[in-house]
């Protein structure tokens, strides 16, 4: 078992209760949101959760949001003994991101991506910046940003596969 958080950044109205089956239904579980105005995008909600359960889960959620229209979110998942943690990052412009994670919830940039961007990059610092900044889903991270702090302070609640 492990355990993260689903923040769902951006959703209009219509979406929600669909979010919420999707999500729930990735890891066997019922899910009620509390969603809220998102100020950063007039006319669309937002809203956390947490979830417990197997290892996989957040893949499982991510992939049960993809693609759909107007949707920010973003899932982390926690290391569990023997597996690494993961973040996963979509929006409607740059599609989704994923990363490996560390116990601190590092992004870690494994070697043959490291190998890719220096050869890539033939030894202009500018171009491995570039780079470096895509292994990291820099674009994602600017693009959520202004999500990110407009969610501050707002209720989490907890989903739980049951079992």
């Amino acid at each position: 078992m492990t355990q993260g958080v689903l923040f769902v950044h951006s959703a209009p109205r219509a979406l929600c209760p669909h979010i919420e089956w999707a999500a729930g239904g990735a890891i066997g579980a019922q899910a009620k949101f509390d969603w809220s105005p998102q100020p950063a995008a007039p006319g669309m909600f937002r809203a956390e959760i947490c979830w417990r359960a197997a290892s996989g889960s957040g893949a499982r959620i991510a992939s049960a949001l993809r693609g759909w229209e107007g949707v920010r979110y973003e899932v982390t998942e926690e290391p569990a003994p023997g597996v690494n943690g993961a973040r996963w990052s979509h929006t409607p412009s740059l599609g989704l991101y994923h990363a490996t994670t560390d116990v601190f919830g590092n992004i870690v940039v494994p070697e043959d991506i490291i190998r890719s961007a220096l050869e890539r990059s033939a030894g202009d610092a500018t171009r491995m910046t570039e780079e470096m900044n895509k292994a990291l889903g820099q674009a994602w991270d600017d693009e959520l940003e202004p999500f990110r702090h407009a969610g501050e302070g707002a209720p989490v609640r907890w989903l739980t596969k049951v079992g």
